[in-house]
């Protein structure tokens, strides 16, 4: 029965019809998820026979279960098949110049690479816009990736980016079992959400009933019927699972016929049906397949001839349909059950004795494949290989930014039995510092949290590990709570080491973190210095003055620059520059915090400058988020709500270091009128869990949401919220970080009559920024004494206002000047003074040319009020079939789902004249319905 032919495609009826439907509507993104031997594969290739596909490219690629350390590889594999397809390199973007080092074969059809970036995160940006352009320009094209369970996470992200954002022609195609998942029911890592005008869909494959495997036994056997206890009991041994139904069939003996399986219980089990199928094989030919089994992945005719030690057997192999030729003239099984079925036949000395020639052979490849050679050194029981091979592959897929394989491969060391004891604390060190460089740190926790749970460790290994998992939660998991426990019995753990010990402290010490008062932090920054002085460790003192350069700049101190600029950003020492560079970083932030832009710039430079050099992207990644909020204070906010988002993207795993950017998202929205956004971004940055988060976020998200519930009218939810952030700042105790909440919270409470809270909160203020370096505070402080005024004394409130203005200008601060500015107009036009007017109508336009929409509404609403015409800026002439700004901003309401009455609201409109308006947008775009309008561009 070995040359039966290939059967028809039984039981997928309504799923072809579907997968074909979907591919022939792009942008589509399809994931066809199903158990082992479903046949995933088959499905999709029986859909790309039937499409009518002319010129349209079919890019296929491949995860493995064994890979090598090379980020995007199925993606870079299928990207391989657009030779002769692509334009002109002058045609092509710019952008896919990047793509000549993974696409050697068609750098001679790409443009000149572009100048290297400085940030490895937007250099992986730019290279995933590449991919996408390179798929856009060879027109409508099929990208399928099989078994997206076996991806690296580099892969993952980068089929997520062209998910989200795919090229007009686009449909990407992944099959996968949803029992491999690394994250149990997301596919591509995250919740997938399906943009506006693309197709998407999961169609999951399940396993035949009895008569859709009789269908297919028929098929196989080439008969008309066959007996119905047969198909019952070859239903009920299979599962229903095509490829096992295929191979058991495949194994009956010609001359028994299918009658066979009842009457000698011939194979029930795909095991057995195997063994069967290698029974019949010549010697040479079982060699071949065998080897096959050991390499585990579709390798090429040299290294299965040498693994065998037979050059002829492949071919009688591939005759005899047990082995197949893939992609690439590399050659395996069909499906990897079959390929464990016949290893696990393999008696155990034979076994060990081909993993050892499998080490022989791909030690001869260049470069060497580490993964695999640690596989098989194992697999042979070369304990000391397969210990020299693993934590090489870990430091090179490392090295390469390939952080899961890297974990991948000590996990599975230190979960051996065999592992050598000597040997555990090691890798259990090596894990702890994977996460300390990268973004990824979820799996590392899991891990550490383990083996320190199990008491595996000595108590100084134990205690450096857990220092490490302290620092991975409260540096890229933001989760405070869980972290600081873990550092504070860290260093109790290392009072015999004090190097390590003096990093806990210097930690503990930042006091951006935590609840403990700034006299707490500023005990932990002596403990660390004390036992700095004592060691003799260049990184240790680089780190702990770090720490305190970022301390003293923090609390807005006069020493922070001078203490800042004694850091060794020429050290020669990789590991000195590197605690530099996370000095950098932490001092752009707490710059932007304070106000000092041009200074924040400056350090932001250096820190991405040094953290490239010295190969760490958790301190850059800070920068890019930080720069976003700086943007947004100096009013360059062109494309920074996609900015912020594509940032909040990155950090999927590791989403609580977003809160700049999610900071900035929700306020944004708030100038935008866009209320239950605003309130959700908000959340998201801090105010779902304040105590724990970055309390300079937070501090500044609780000042929007206390706008938020001024703009609604929720005084007592406002007021509420003021006097919570409020208590929060005075534990702390640095108040130079209440620029964004202060105006916002003695607003409050000037506005509920509670103005003698609001001026005690004034003087705290005051007083806790008197000396300090924090140039936004202090414009804060007179923006607060207005608001304390306004409604008593607006003769004075008009003169805070005034300075205040002046200093947000100076910063410069466009946004918050203007709403300080508008704040002074309304004060002097209570004075009477008609003048006003004018300047309120120029923060009206100031705000227009922001993007503050809703903020702009509100000023065009006083000035109707004073019978004032403030007429809203005009589209071009000659194109009257295009969206006024008024309609554009009905229509991004419209989008978002907001009645009428909530339109008008947010305007400052009447209900009949939102009514006109959305009128007008749908005649403009052509639509029906509202439910069509997508926000516009």
């Amino acid at each position: 029965m070995n040359n039966l032919a290939s059967p028809v495609l039984v039981g997928r009826t309504s799923e072809l019809r579907v997968l074909i439907e979907a591919m022939a509507r792009p942008p589509a993104v399809v994931l066809v998820e199903g158990e082992a031997g479903i046949g995933k594969t088959r499905l999709v290739h029986a859909a790309l026979d039937r499409l009518v596909s002319g010129d349209r490219p079919v890019l296929l690629g491949y995860c493995h279960q064994i890979r090598e350390p090379f980020p995007y590889g199925p993606v870079v594999e299928a990207l391989r098949e657009v030779a002769g397809r692509l334009p002109a390199a002058e045609v092509l973007n710019p952008v896919t110049g990047v793509l000549r080092d993974y696409l050697p074969e068609l750098s001679h059809a790409l443009p000149p690479p572009p100048p290297p970036l400085n940030d490895p995160r937007a250099e992986r940006h730019r290279l995933f816009r590449a991919m996408r352009a390179l798929l856009a320009a060879v027109g409508p094209a099929l990208l399928v990736i099989e078994d997206l369970h076996w991806a690296d996470d580099g892969t993952r992200d980068l089929l997520r980016f062209l998910a989200d954002q795919p090229p007009e022609g686009l449909t990407v195609v992944a099959t996968y079992r949803r029992e491999d998942l690394n994250t149990p029911g997301l596919p591509l890592g995250r919740a997938y959400r399906r943009p506006p005008g693309t197709t998407s869909l999961v169609i999951p494959l399940r396993p035949l009933d009895a008569p859709e495997v009789n269908s297919l036994a028929c098929a196989l056997l080439d008969r008309s019927a066959l007996p119905p206890a047969f198909v019952a009991r070859l239903h009920e041994h299979t599962a229903g699972i095509p490829f096992v139904v295929e191979e058991v069939v495949r194994s009956l003996p010609d001359a028994e016929g299918p009658e066979a399986l009842d009457r000698a219980g011939v194979p029930l089990l795909l095991r057995e049906a195997m063994a069967e199928q290698m029974a019949g094989l010549p010697a040479a030919a079982v060699s071949a397949a065998q080897a096959a089994a050991v390499l585990r992945l579709p390798v090429g005719e040299q290294l299965i001839t040498a693994v065998s030690g037979d050059p002829g057997g492949l071919g009688q192999a591939l005759r005899a349909g047990v082995l197949h030729e893939h992609p690439g003239g590399r050659y395996g099984f069909r499906h990897a059950l079959a390929q464990q079925a016949v290893y696990d036949a393999i008696p155990g000395p034979d076994r060990r004795l081909a993993h050892e020639r499998a080490m022989a052979a791909l030690a001869a490849v260049t470069p060497p494949p580490l993964v695999q050679l640690a596989f098989h050194s194992r697999q042979a029981g070369d304990i000391g290989a397969w210990l020299r091979h693993g934590r090489a592959a870990a430091d090179r897929a490392a090295a390469l930014g390939d952080t899961a394989l890297a974990v991948e491969v000590l996990d599975g060391m230190l979960a051996d039995p065999d592992l050598p004891a000597p040997e555990r604390g090691p890798l259990s060190l090596a894990l702890s510092r994977l996460a300390a460089t990268g973004l990824s740190y979820q799996r590392v926790v899991r891990l550490l949290r383990r083996l320190l749970r199990d008491d595996f460790l000595a108590r100084e290994v134990r205690g450096e590990a857990r220092l490490n998992l302290g620092l991975m939660l409260s540096n890229q998991a933001g989760d405070i709570p869980a972290g600081r426990p873990e550092v504070l019995a860290a260093v109790a753990e290392l009072h015999d080491r004090p190097t390590l010990a003096a990093r806990g402290w210097a930690s503990l010490a930042l006091p951006e973190w935590g609840t403990e008062s700034l006299a707490t932090h500023a005990e932990w920054m002596a403990r660390a210095e004390a036992l700095v002085a004592i060691t003799d460790d260049p990184e240790l003192a680089a780190a702990v003055l770090a720490n305190r350069a970022s301390f003293e700049m923090s609390i807005g101190s006069r020493d922070a620059f001078a203490i800042a600029a004694t850091l060794p950003v020429s050290d020669p020492s990789v590991a000195v520059r590197r605690q530099v560079a996370r000095g950098y970083c932490n001092l752009h932030d707490s710059a932007t915090t304070l106000g000092h832009y041009t200074a924040a710039e400056e350090f932001g430079r250096q820190g991405r400058r040094l953290a490239a050099e010295t190969g760490v992207l958790f301190p850059a990644y800070t920068v890019d988020v930080a720069t976003v909020r700086r943007r947004w204070l100096t009013g360059r906010w062109e494309g920074l709500r996609d900015q912020a988002i594509a940032l909040v993207e990155l950090a999927t795993e590791a989403p609580l270091i977003a809160v700049d950017a999610w900071l900035v998202l929700g306020l944004l929205a708030l100038a935008t009128g866009e209320w239950e956004e605003a309130r959700k971004y908000l959340y998201s940055a801090g105010m779902d869990a304040p105590d724990a988060r970055f309390l300079p976020i937070a501090v500044a998200a609780a000042g929007g949401l206390v706008e938020l519930h001024l703009a609604r009218g929720a005084l007592k939810d406002a007021v509420t919220e003021a006097v919570q952030a409020a208590a929060r700042m005075r534990r702390k105790g640095v108040w130079a970080w209440g620029a964004g909440l202060i105006p916002s919270a003695v607003t409050a409470l000037a506005q509920a009559g509670r103005v003698q809270e609001g001026a005690e909160l004034v003087t705290e203020f005051a007083d806790g920024i008197t000396g300090r370096l924090a140039p936004a505070a202090h414009a804060a402080l007179d923006h607060a004494r207005g608001a304390l005024a306004a409604d008593r004394r607006p003769d004075e409130a008009a003169d805070f206002f005034a300075r205040a203005r002046e200093a947000y200008a100076a910063l410069p601060q466009p946004y918050t000047a203007a709403r300080v500015g508008e704040s002074e107009a309304r004060a002097r036009l209570a004075l009477g003074d008609r003048s006003a007017a004018a300047a309120l109508a120029e923060t009206a336009e100031r705000f227009g040319e922001l993007g503050a929409t809703h903020d702009a509404a509100r000023c065009r609403r006083a000035l109707r009020d004073l019978g004032v015409e403030s007429p809203l800026p005009r589209g071009r002439k000659g194109n009257a079939g295009a969206l006024s700004q008024r309609e554009k901003e009905v229509a991004r309401l419209v989008a978002l789902g907001r009645t009428n009455r909530e339109i008008a609201d947010v305007l400052f409109l009447s209900t009949r004249t939102v009514e006109t308006h959305v009128a007008t947008v749908l005649r403009k775009l052509g639509l029906r319905s509202r439910t069509e309008v997508a926000p516009p561009v």
